[in-house]
């Protein structure tokens, strides 16, 4: 048994003919985080700091749906929320309703280690923020012309988008046909999820949330048990549609199979991406104790990677279309 980790930038109706200008970005992305992560295991960082340090990375990376690359909410502001998981102590830390913050997921670590509580939210996670002296920038600062044109585009289809995609012109059109044509699709959502050599696990997940969203909704992302969970079975970061996931507890119904039904990691998600939760609705990716990695979704495709201590690695994003 040696140290896994996997990662995440989303799950989506991602088409097979997603641009190169679309595509290669977010694969060197993927790239160098789990680089990064790869390189934190084998100086014996703990997991907790490992899946910190890459979802920061992955925040910071504006091709993503967290941090610097957040979505707007209907009143084009951002509503940042993140959550981090340590398996061994099963202590967890939650924010949502950031406006800020540049690293949510750090802020969500400050939560569970300097105060007794598990989640903050809104006004009293920012004067948290400020208290505790992370990195806040203007809220304009994630304001991009990007997602200002995204939020136009939901409005002006008078939907609420799970993703980055175009909004659906033509609600009649042939369902067998990708629903987003452009091909910047991804569900919204960074995570990161690792195990040490000695079966110690940690998950953190990140998000913007939904383009044109309700201000005030609360998604998955920071609700433990749903898209992120760790405990010392398995660890586990969710992306999706956030109320299908919340309703389907999905992070933590890949735990409890395998604590209570003694499944396998990949059994496990495989029931609960591909029988428990709709189709098109979830993506996740997962570690267990022993080592083992599962990345299932029931989408078109999912932005991912992951690498073994024996020298296993994996960049991808639609089925068997490994990219390296």
């Amino acid at each position: 048994m040696g140290w896994a980790i996997a990662l995440h930038g989303g799950a989506g109706d991602i088409p097979y003919s997603l641009t190169p200008e679309r595509r290669q970005p977010r694969e060197e992305a993927l790239r160098h985080c789990l680089q990064i992560g790869i390189k934190a295991l084998n100086s014996k960082f703990t997991p907790l700091d490992v899946v910190e340090l890459v979802v920061r990375e992955l925040e910071n990376i504006p091709h993503f749906n967290a941090g610097r690359g957040s979505v707007l909410t209907n009143k084009g502001t951002v509503e940042m929320e993140a959550s981090i998981m340590d398996g061994k102590t099963m202590k967890c830390g939650a924010v949502s309703g950031l406006t800020t913050v540049v690293n949510a997921v750090s802020l969500a670590r400050l939560v569970m280690e300097n105060t007794p509580h598990i989640y903050l939210a809104f006004d009293g996670a920012e004067d948290f923020a400020r208290q505790q002296g992370v990195e806040t920038v203007d809220s304009s600062h994630f304001i991009t012309p990007e997602n200002i044109e995204r939020l136009n585009q939901a409005k002006d289809a008078n939907r609420v988008q799970i993703d980055y995609t175009q909004p659906i012109q033509n609600d009649t059109k042939n369902e067998t046909e990708p629903p987003f044509a452009n091909g910047d699709s991804q569900i919204g959502t960074v995570g990161c999820v690792a195990v040490d050599s000695n079966g110690n696990l940690a998950s953190a997940t990140s998000t913007g949330g939904l383009v044109n969203k309700m201000v005030g909704r609360i998604g998955d992302t920071p609700v433990i048990g749903a898209g992120t969970y760790a405990n010392e079975f398995c660890a586990v970061s969710a992306t999706g549609k956030g109320e299908a996931i919340i309703r389907g507890t999905v992070a933590r119904d890949v735990a409890a199979l395998m604590e209570f039904k003694g499944l396998s990691l990949k059994e496990a998600a495989d029931i609960v991406v591909q029988e428990r939760t709709p189709k098109g609705t979830v993506g996740l990716v997962a570690v267990s104790a022993a080592g083992e990695i599962a990345m299932p979704y029931n989408t078109t495709g999912m932005f991912r990677a992951c690498a073994t201590e024996d020298g296993y690695s994996e960049v991808a994003i639609w089925p068997d279309t490994k990219i390296e």
